[in-house]
């Protein structure tokens, strides 16, 4: 049981672990306390929190069953004080070091039982990891729509940022997550935050070729040519990538099809990346194939695919008649 026991995500003398692997070895609980092993008191105390003042302060493990899923270990004090008040002064759903807290995994993995389970007792959205995670942002960042509702209903800031920037908007965008966009959207997220590097939500779900994210986001007012700090944008992305359908959202809404600032264009991009549907979308909206990059050359020049440059050769006829 200690061997398993070390697989469990401590949270200052609260464990959330499955409950299977627990009620393996514990008894089926008469009362909704099951007070667990002196061994296993020990291993919990001394081993896993190690000096922290915790240490000494508690007496007894209890397991607390969640779901059918879930369960939370939790200790007492010398008194056998539980419950809420005693979670609240003890701090139970305090970040350790890491700032990883039981709401913090509950929220990863989407067990909206769990999550509302820790808010009874006093559960803080505001505890974060050393990357800046908090969690609603793993919530969002793993498509996990009901969790990051009740986070939100229990004052979860929907502006939390990683430390590199990413908004929790960011981070379902990159995973097309549709209706946790559309609830963050809903809910007063900034469709254009970008993270540091200039990276938009609506250039990363691009670039992941996420079209229907893509549309949605251009109707919420996404900035169509927003750049990176490379001059990237979400079209020349997708046009790398040859992802017809975010090509084809995007030319709804105008993008531009000239030289950007990194001294390419989007129709560059297709031709470098091969693939033909993505040069003849860009064409037929206007893409002009006589333009040169900031090396000085042709789209033509960068490619020996023969139907490609039937393609690119057709329009510099129409164009020039």
């Amino acid at each position: 049981m200690l061997g398993t026991l070390r697989q469990w995500r401590i949270n200052r003398g609260a464990l959330l672990c499955d409950a299977p692997s627990v009620l393996t070895y514990t008894p089926l609980p008469v009362h909704p306390l099951v007070p667990l092993s002196q061994g296993v008191e020990r291993y919990l105390v001394q081993d896993v929190v190690g000096s922290s003042p915790v240490q000494g302060e508690f007496s007894t493990v209890y397991l607390q069953p969640v779901s059918s899923h879930f369960a939370l270990f939790m200790v007492t004090d010398w008194t056998g004080e539980s419950g809420p008040e005693f979670f609240k002064k003890k701090n139970i759903f305090g970040g350790q070091r890491e700032g990883t807290t039981a709401l913090f995994f509950a929220a990863q993995q989407g067990h909206n039982d769990v999550v509302r389970f820790l808010f009874e007792f006093g559960a803080s959205t505001e505890f974060r990891t050393k990357d800046g995670g908090t969690a609603l942002l793993a919530a969002c960042q793993y498509g996990h729509t009901r969790v990051v509702e009740t986070l939100l209903k229990h004052g979860a800031n929907i502006h939390d940022q990683l430390c590199d920037g990413a908004t929790s908007l960011f981070l379902a965008a990159q995973g097309g997550y549709l209706d946790v966009i559309r609830l963050l959207l809903s809910s007063g997220a900034k469709v254009n935050q970008p993270r540091q590097d200039g990276t938009a939500p609506l250039w990363i779900a691009s670039q992941m070729g996420h079209s229907e994210v893509v549309r949605v986001m251009l109707l919420r007012g996404a900035d169509r040519d927003a750049t990176r700090n490379d001059g990237t944008t979400a079209l020349l992305k997708a046009a790398n990538k040859g992802y017809h359908d975010v090509i084809e959202e995007l030319l709804k809404f105008s993008p531009a099809l000239g030289l950007l600032k990194n001294g390419t264009s989007a129709l560059h991009a297709a031709v470098l990346g091969g693939n033909i549907k993505a040069v003849a979308l860009l064409l037929e909206a206007g893409a002009d194939p006589s333009l040169r990059n900031k090396a000085n050359e042709l789209p033509a020049e960068l490619t020996q695919n023969e139907r490609i440059l039937r393609l690119l050769r057709t329009k510099e006829k129409h164009r020039k008649s």
